[in-house]
């Protein structure tokens, strides 16, 4: 069942230091992103990142004793898992990030936690109804809008609106995956990352042999480390601290990292990519940023709202 706010006991500091890593390593990915994706084409660069992050994962969890699921209940929900975790989002990103800057797909990426608490609130029920809460996804969707063309035109084509609603949907997918993987609580983090990645993987490998023939690609050397890195550190490290603090602190707060995610994500772009910054960017990351903070700040349920619903 889903758990009910209030019933989880507080987690020890280190927890929340994770919840720092894990902001870095994704936030890192959309340069590293930007920069395979010149070489590998979306579908390619998602099968072979998460391929290789289960497979290390698959090999670290034998080597720790752990075995993996053996019903056939468990690797449907495993699939289902790796699709919104992995596949489904990666392939969205990266081929975003052919037709937006990493910063700016970086800062659309935040609002994982608007999506989870519209979610969790709305359609699972897990959560209450905070007002605040509310008003914080009104300011991050405010912010999107702005960002998406609704008052800059001059800065977003046709092409790059589409980019913009794709890496929105890589968002939604990974609120529904934080949602969905409660369920894994019963097993440890290394076997539910590895069979999650192993599933999308292999969902993934048929679009990339049968779109892109990656056997035909020439790769540079710059565009393959940056998919090893995306592999070992953005993939396999983070998804085994993802599932753990999923377990530890809970969906919508292990998706607050998204705040701090897209100040890692716009300041690698500026200092590694050499993007530019537009006072109409930060005003609207501004607004995407405060209202994820709203989102996951705690917040005193509305009851009188949630009995007027």
């Amino acid at each position: 069942m889903p758990e009910k706010q209030g019933t989880r006991a507080p987690a020890p500091p280190g927890e929340y230091m994770l919840l720092v890593l894990l902001a870095i390593l994704w936030g890192g990915s959309f340069t590293l992103i930007k920069v395979a994706v010149a070489d590998y084409p979306p579908a390619t660069l998602a099968a072979a990142r998460i391929l290789l992050g289960g497979a290390l994962l698959t090999a670290l969890a034998l080597a720790k004793g752990f075995t993996l699921p053996t019903r056939p209940g468990r690797w449907g929900a495993l699939w289902v898992q790796g699709l919104l975790q992995g596949a489904l989002p990666f392939t969205l990103i990266g081929w975003g990030e052919q037709h937006i800057a990493s910063g700016l797909a970086g800062v659309l990426n935040a609002t994982v936690p608007l999506f989870a608490f519209m979610l969790s609130v709305f359609v699972v029920g897990s959560a209450p109804f905070v007002f605040t809460k509310f008003v914080g996804v009104l300011l991050g969707l405010a912010g999107v809008a702005g960002i998406a063309g609704l008052g800059s035109h001059a800065a977003l084509g046709g092409s790059d609106f589409l980019a913009v609603m794709a890496v929105l949907g890589a968002s939604a997918s990974y609120a529904c995956g934080a949602v969905f993987g409660h369920r894994f609580g019963d097993q440890p983090a290394v076997v539910t990352a590895a069979g999650s990645l192993l599933c999308g993987g292999l969902t993934m490998l048929p679009f990339s042999l049968a779109m892109d023939r990656p056997w035909t690609l020439t790769p540079s050397l710059e565009a393959t480390l940056a998919l090893l890195a995306l592999a070992v550190l953005s993939t396999a490290l983070a998804s085994v601290i993802f599932f753990r603090l999923i377990r530890t602190l809970g969906p919508v707060t292990t998706t607050s990292n998204a705040y701090l995610r897209a100040l890692v994500s716009v300041a690698f772009g500026v200092v590694f990519l050499a993007e530019p910054l537009s006072w109409s960017l930060l005003a609207a990351s501004a607004l995407i940023v405060a209202g994820v903070m709203l989102v996951t700040l705690p917040g005193r349920p509305d009851r009188e709202l949630r009995r007027a619903g």
